[in-house]
């Protein structure tokens, strides 16, 4: 049943609203993909702030070239959604190409990051960086390094020290 004017709208409404909210969009093409597992990719998108949105192309095109996007969603075939990051940049990314290995239907197609666009292959490569947290803890353990090992030095003086008064002690 075709929407009216008003429903149309609200739908452009909702969409210019998600664009402007979003630091990462992905687009993806989920021709085949069966209903269940459609459910389970928004669940795995949800719990971690992000979001996955269906929408007709020809609505999506006018909010694309409002925003100044360049992309021309005529030339896609499939039928499309959108996963929108809120919080983190890569993790949408992340998210899609790990449920796309275990569901092939599911196509990455290219996203946006900082209102630039990207095609599949660099949103891939996007996805293989570590996430944020990984990269901290990375650091974390790099700066503490020099500090345990310093740590460690000292020790071994003060051990050494003490096995030294321990063998003079033994001898007197």
């Amino acid at each position: 049943m075709p929407k009216t004017k008003q429903e149309k709208q609200k739908i452009l409404d909702q969409l210019r609203e998600k664009v402007e909210k979003q630091k990462a969009m992905v687009l993806v093409s989920f021709r085949g993909l069966k209903t269940k597992d459609f459910s389970i990719l928004r669940t795995k998108l949800k719990e971690t702030g992000n979001e996955l949105k269906v929408t007709k192309k020809t609505l999506l095109q006018l909010v694309f070239n409002e925003k100044g996007f360049q992309m021309d969603l005529k030339k896609i075939k499939d039928e499309i959604a959108l996963v929108f990051g809120y919080q983190d940049e890569i993790l949408p990314a992340k998210i899609v190409w790990q449920f796309s290995q275990e569901n092939p239907n599911l196509k990455i197609l290219g996203g946006f990051l900082e209102n630039k666009f990207f095609d599949s292959e660099k949103v891939i490569e996007f996805a293989k960086l570590p996430t944020k947290e990984e990269l901290l803890g990375k650091l974390v353990k790099t700066v503490s390094a020099p500090l345990e090992n310093f740590v460690y030095v000292l020790k071994a003086n003060l051990q050494n020290f003490i096995y030294l008064l321990t063998q003079i002690k033994g001898q007197s």
